[in-house]
């Protein structure tokens, strides 16, 4: 396994500490409620438009008066993955998911927004991202090579199908497809969905089932707010980004 992956849940009045082991990277993203961070005598404050990556020996503590849930996911051995971790690893960040480029699916009514990639977080060894799923949307048949995958449902509930069959998902379930497994999700027409997905590493290949259905992706130019968003992403396919990540990811 090259990611440890869990949900936290941090009680009102409550904390937990954060520390990562020398030579391992984590991730976090903020589900629901506001938080404090401390670390380094700096105190910095979070909520669920929040991801925060924790480079090699963080030492931290969440702190919240009423309450906050946590995705957290930690890469051992991170410069296995990303060799350029062990000369120069990444320092920490907090990215405003909120303020980042909306993509719309060239072929069906999906959208993405990017949530962690090399040129955010400093690290080939961890990529995710948001996918919204209107109701009465399908999404396209394949599978990866290369990378551990998991998705985590924020809102909503689907059909996902794993190697064509059919399980229901629902929000607070994560589900995990290993390397090679076949799989896409269906909304209903009364089901809405919002999941964010991420690999490690992230960079690997995605085979589909059907070349004429691989996902385009186009820029909107605007942000989730609809606002003017806080850097612009060229239109790529999730083939070739895959393969090799943009540089403007």
């Amino acid at each position: 396994m090259r990611v440890l992956v869990d949900r936290i849940t941090v009680q009102a009045g409550g904390s937990c500490p954060l520390n990562v082991p020398a030579g391992n990277l984590a991730w976090f993203q903020v589900l629901q409620g506001t938080l404090t961070l401390r670390h380094d005598g700096r105190s910095e404050s979070l909520s669920d438009i929040s991801v925060v990556l924790l480079p090699p020996q963080f030492e931290g503590t969440v702190l919240t008066q009423s309450g906050a849930g946590l995705l957290y996911a930690e890469v051992p051995d991170a410069a296995a993955l990303d060799p350029a971790l062990a000369a120069e690893p990444p320092s920490f960040k907090i990215v405003d998911w909120s303020r980042e480029p909306v993509l719309d699916s060239k072929h069906d009514a999906r959208r993405r927004i990017y949530v962690a990639t090399p040129k955010l977080l400093g690290t080939k060894a961890i990529k995710a991202e948001i996918i919204v799923y209107p109701k009465g949307t399908m999404g396209s048949n394949h599978h990866h090579e290369g990378a551990e995958h998991f998705i985590y449902v924020m809102k909503g509930s689907t059909t996902g199908y794993s190697n064509e069959e059919p399980h229901r998902y629902s929000a607070g379930d994560l589900v995990y497809h290993p390397d090679g497994e076949r799989h896409y999700s269906s909304t209903g027409p009364d089901e809405e969905l919002m999941f964010v997905e991420f690999f490690v590493p992230a960079e690997y290949k995605t085979v589909w089932q059907n070349e004429k259905k691989i996902c385009t992706w186009v820029p909107t130019g605007k942000d989730s707010r609809g606002g003017e968003p806080s850097r612009e992403i060229r239109g790529h396919d999730s083939l070739s980004a895959a393969v090799k990540v943009p540089e403007d990811l």
